[in-house]
C-alpha cells in the first residue's frame, strides 16, 4: 500500500527552502507543490489517467493561491480523472484567473484565507469588516503595487470624520499588516500603511490608556476563546482580577497562596517593599487558582516554564501570547489592566461612598472593605464577558 502523504501547514510551506535541483512535496489528493531552484514555489497536481503517469498539471504560483484553494481545486481535478477526464485544459483555464491577484480585492481574500487562519473568531471578523467596510470600496481594485500612502490617509480621514478615529488607526493598521503579509509572499514591494505615521490618525497615551467595560469584555472573551495554552489563559484574566504586576503574578508560588481564606501574601523580599503585601481574592480568582492547582507541572512555581525545571515563565510569555492573539484594542499594554482595574475600581468606591449612609470614619473594617470592592470589580468583569460573549453570538 503506498505511504500516504501527510498535509502540510502554511508554516511548513514558507519554510521550504530552494536547494540545487527542484523538487516537490506532496500534500495529498495528488497536491505537490514544487520548490524551484530560485525559491518559488509552484503548486501543480500529479496524476495517473489510463493506467499511465501524467505530466504534472500546473496549478499556480503559491505566493497567488493559498493552500485551501489549491487543495479545492486538486479535489476538482481528482473528480475529472476519476471520470477518465485530463485536468490539464480545466488547469489552463483556472490560471488565467491568477491574474486578478494583482488588484488589491483579491490579495485581501489570499490574505484571509491563508494568514487569518490562525487568528482567534473576533480577530478574523474585525479584520474582515474594516476591509469590506471601508479599504476594499475605495481601494479594491486598484493594483496592488499602485496603492498609495494618500490612499490610506482618505480612508483614515472619511473614517475620522464619522467621529471614528480609533476606527481609523485600526483601519491603518489593518491595511500595514495586509502589505506586510504581501511583501512577504513578494506580492509588493513597499509598505504604503507604514508611511502614514499613527499619531497623524490618533494618538493615545498607553500610559493612561483606560479600558472601557466593552473592550474588557471582548479583551477577555477572545482570549478565552483562543487556541493558547489553558494557564496562560487564566494568567491575563488574573492579570485584571487581581490588579498586581505582571512579574508580581507569573514568579508566584503556591506557598504565598491561602485559598481557603482567599489570600494571597506576597512576601516583601519579592516586591522589595518593607511589608508584605495581602492581596483578596474574590471567588472567581479563587476557582481560577484552584484550576491551575490541579493542573500544575511543578510544585513551587504557579505557572512553571515549559521546559520544566524549577523556574517560572519568562516576563516576556504573556506579552507574546497577547501580541500573537492580534486584540483588536489599540495603543493597549499589559500594564494597562492594572491602571484600568484601579480606575474602574476607584468609581464604584465612590459610588459605594456616595450611596452609603453605613461609611462614618473608619469603622469599616479595612479588609472587608477590600474584599467587597474586590468581588464586585469580578463580578463588573464577568458581566462584560457575558454582553461581550450575547453580542458575538447575536453575531453569527
Amino acid at each position: 500500500m503506498p505511504r500516504l502523504a501527510t498535509p502540510l501547514t502554511e508554516s511548513q510551506i514558507r519554510a521550504l527552502e530552494p536547494r540545487a535541483t527542484r523538487y516537490c512535496v506532496a500534500d495529498g489528493t495528488g497536491l505537490v507543490i514544487e520548490v524551484m531552484t530560485t525559491g518559488s514555489k509552484i503548486w501543480r497536481f500529479r496524476y495517473t489517467l489510463n493506467g499511465k503517469r501524467q505530466p504534472l498539471a500546473t496549478i499556480g504560483d503559491y505566493r497567488m493561491i493559498s493552500l485551501r484553494v489549491a487543495r479545492a481545486k486538486a479535489q476538482k481535478y481528482a473528480a475529472l480523472v476519476a471520470q477518465g477526464i485530463s485536468p490539464a485544459a480545466t488547469a489552463r483555464r483556472d490560471r488565467g484567473a491568477e491574474s486578478k491577484a494583482d488588484v488589491l480585492r483579491e490579495a485581501a481574500e489570499l490574505y484571509l484565507a491563508t494568514a487569518m487562519a490562525g487568528k482567534s473568531d473576533e480577530y478574523r471578523r474585525t479584520t474582515r469588516r474594516a476591509l469590506e467596510k471601508d479599504v476594499l470600496p475605495a481601494i479594491g481594485g486598484k493594483p496592488i503595487g499602485a496603492v498609495s500612502a494618500d490612499d490610506i490617509v482618505a480612508i483614515c480621514e472619511r473614517i475620522k470624520s464619522r467621529g471614528s478615529p480609533k476606527m481609523a488607526l485600526h483601519t491603518r493598521n489593518v491595511v500595514k499588516r495586509l502589505y506586510a503579509y504581501l511583501i512577504a509572499r513578494q506580492l509588493a514591494a513597499s509598505n504604503p500603511a507604514e508611511i502614514v505615521p499613527a499619531r497623524s490618525i490618533a494618538t493615545f497615551d498607553s500610559r493612561t490608556r483606560v479600558l472601557s467595560g466593552t473592550e474588557i469584555g471582548m479583551m477577555l472573551r477572545t482570549i478565552d476563546t483562543s487556541d493558547i495554552r489553558r494557564p496562560l489563559k487564566l494568567a491575563l484574566h488574573l492579570l485584571v482580577l487581581t490588579m498586581v504586576r505582571k512579574s508580581d503574578l507569573v514568579e508566584s508560588t503556591w506557598a504565598e497562596f491561602d485559598l481557603d481564606n482567599a489570600l494571597w501574601t506576597l512576601p516583601a523580599a519579592r516586591l522589595n517593599a518593607r511589608e508584605d503585601r495581602v492581596v483578596h481574592l474574590p471567588r472567581q480568582a479563587v476557582a481560577m487558582l484552584r484550576e491551575l492547582h490541579r493542573m500544575r507541572a511543578g510544585e513551587n512555581f504557579v505557572f512553571p516554564g515549559v521546559r520544566g525545571g524549577d523556574r517560572p515563565i519568562a516576563r516576556s510569555t504573556l506579552n507574546q501570547a497577547v501580541k500573537a492573539l492580534g486584540l483588536d484594542v489599540e495603543h493597549f499594554v499589559l500594564h494597562d489592566f492594572r491602571h484600568t482595574a484601579s480606575t474602574h475600581l476607584r468609581d464604584m468606591e465612590q459610588q459605594s461612598a456616595a450611596q452609603s449612609d453605613v461609611l462614618q470614619g473608619n469603622a469599616m473594617d479595612e479588609a472587608a472593605r477590600q474584599r467587597r470592592l474586590l468581588q464586585s470589580w469580578a463580578d463588573f468583569v464577568d458581566n462584560q464577558i457575558e454582553a461581550a460573549r450575547q453580542t458575538a453570538s447575536g453575531m453569527v
